[in-house]
C-alpha cells in the first residue's frame, strides 16, 4: 500500500495558455479513497494522468508511497487505471482480459488462473462469464471485467477515471456501492475522478473539489456540505445546488424578498470590515422552511417537483423576483401558482464576498 503526493504539481498544454492544473498540492492517505470532481476543464482528469505517468509535469513533483516518480514510466509506478471505456480485448475472453497484463509481466499461467478467480469471486462474475467475449456482456459486467484487470495486478494504487459514466442512471447507482465498498474491502489506495457530485459524496472518504486547475477545497463530504470555503464549493456540492443570491446589507442582516434576514453577528462583522454594501447570500433547498404565510421570506410557487417523500419548490421571491428552490415534505407540497412563505435561522445563512467568492466567517 502506499500514500500519493502532488507536491505543486503544474500542467501547461500550451505555451501562454492558462495551466489546466496549477500548482496543485494534494495528500492522500495509504489506503484512502479520494475522490477529485469537478466541472468539465476543471483539471481532475489531468491532474489523475499526470499520476499514471501519462501526461508529463511542467513543475512540482508527484510522490507515490513517498517515492519521487515524476519521471518514473507508467509502467514502472504499480498502479492500475481502470478507464471510461473499459478498455477491453474484444478477440479474448473475461479471463484472458483480467489476466493479460500479468502474461506481459511473466507471470505464471497458474498464479494468474489464481489470481483471475480471486478477483471474480469478489466481483461476483462466475464462471460462465469469464469464458464469455466482452461483447456478450453488459455494460455493468464489462465496467466489473476492468476493475478485475485491475486488482488482479494487486498494485499500491487504483486510478479510475469516470469507470460509470457509460451506465445507465439506476446501474450507475448499485455499481458506485460495489466500488466504495470493495475498495474498503481491499484496503488500496484509489483516486478517483468524475463530474458528479453525487457519485463524489458518496463514495470518497474525502473529496478534493477543482475547478480552473486550482484545487478549492479538500475535505469529507461532511465538512465540504457544511462548511464550504468559497461560493464555487458551496453552489457545487448539494443536489439541489444551493440557492445563491446577491443581496444588499442592512443594519441587521440582508435584504431578501422584501424582508430583512438576520446573519451570525461574526458574518456581520467579516462584512463590515471588507467594507461591503452587499453580499452574495446562500441557503440550502432544506433551509427553507414553509411557514404556512407567518413566514419573512415570501413568494410564489412556478414549478413542483415531485420525487416521492421530497418534493422540490420552485419559487419565485416576492419584490426581488429571483428563483429559488426550497425542499419539503412531498405527500402533501403546495401546488403551482399558489403563494408560500418560509423561516430561515440565521445560522443556516452562508455569506460569500460578491468579487472573491470568499466565504465570510468570523
Amino acid at each position: 500500500m502506499a500514500n500519493v503526493k502532488f507536491v505543486s504539481a503544474s500542467r501547461v498544454y500550451a505555451k501562454g495558455a492558462p495551466p489546466a492544473v496549477d500548482a496543485l498540492d494534494l495528500d492522500v492517505k495509504d489506503g484512502e479513497f479520494m475522490v477529485l470532481v469537478g466541472p468539465s476543464g476543471s483539471g481532475k482528469t489531468t491532474a489523475l494522468r499526470m499520476l499514471a505517468g501519462l501526461e508529463p509535469l511542467d513543475g512540482g513533483r508527484v510522490e507515490i508511497g513517498e517515492k519521487d516518480v515524476t519521471f518514473v514510466p507508467p509502467k514502472d509506478r504499480d498502479i492500475a487505471m481502470v478507464f471510461q471505456n473499459y478498455a477491453l480485448y474484444p478477440s479474448k475472453t473475461v479471463a484472458e482480459n483480467m489476466g493479460f497484463a500479468l502474461k506481459m509481466q511473466g507471470v505464471h499461467k497458474d498464479e494468474r488462473a489464481r489470481r483471475v478467480r480471486e478477483a471474480a469471486r469478489l466481483l461476483d462474475l462466475d464462471d460462465k462469464l469469464l469464458e464469455r467475449k466482452p461483447k456478450a456482456l453488459s455494460g455493468g459486467q464489462r465496467q466489473r471485467v476492468a476493475m478485475g484487470r485491475a486488482i488482479v495486478r494487486e498494485p499500491q494504487v487504483f486510478l479510475m477515471d469516470e469507470p460509470l459514466s457509460n451506465l445507465d442512471a439506476k446501474l450507475r447507482v448499485q455499481t458506485r456501492s460495489q466500488i466504495a465498498e470493495l475498495q474498503r474491502r481491499l484496503g488500496i489506495t484509489t483516486v478517483y475522478v468524475t463530474h458528479d457530485q453525487v457519485e463524489a459524496m458518496t463514495m470518497g472518504n474525502r473529496v478534493a473539489v477543482l475547478a480552473g486547475g486550482h484545487l478549492q477545497q479538500c475535505d469529507t463530504p461532511r465538512q465540504l456540505y457544511d462548511n464550504p470555503v468559497n461560493q464555487f464549493v458551496a453552489g457545487f456540492i448539494g443536489s439541489p445546488a444551493m440557492n445563491l443570491q446577491t443581496v444588499p446589507l442592512t443594519e441587521g442582516g440582508a435584504r431578501l424578498a422584501g424582508t430583512t434576514l438576520p446573519l451570525p453577528t461574526a458574518v456581520r462583522t467579516a462584512a463590515s470590515q471588507a467594507g461591503l454594501r452587499e453580499i452574495v447570500l446562500g441557503i440550502r433547498p432544506e433551509h427553507l422552511h414553509l411557514a404556512n404565510g407567518s413566514g419573512p421570506v415570501a413568494g410564489d410557487v412556478m414549478l413542483v417537483e415531485e420525487l416521492g417523500a421530497d418534493a422540490l419548490l420552485h419559487v419565485r421571491l416576492a419584490e426581488d423576483h429571483n428563483l429559488v428552490v426550497a425542499r419539503t415534505e412531498g405527500r402533501k407540497p403546495p401546488a403551482p401558482g399558489q403563494q408560500v412563505t418560509f423561516n430561515v435561522q440565521p445560522d443556516d445563512v452562508f455569506a460569500f464576498h460578491p468579487e472573491t467568492g470568499a466565504r465570510l466567517v468570523g
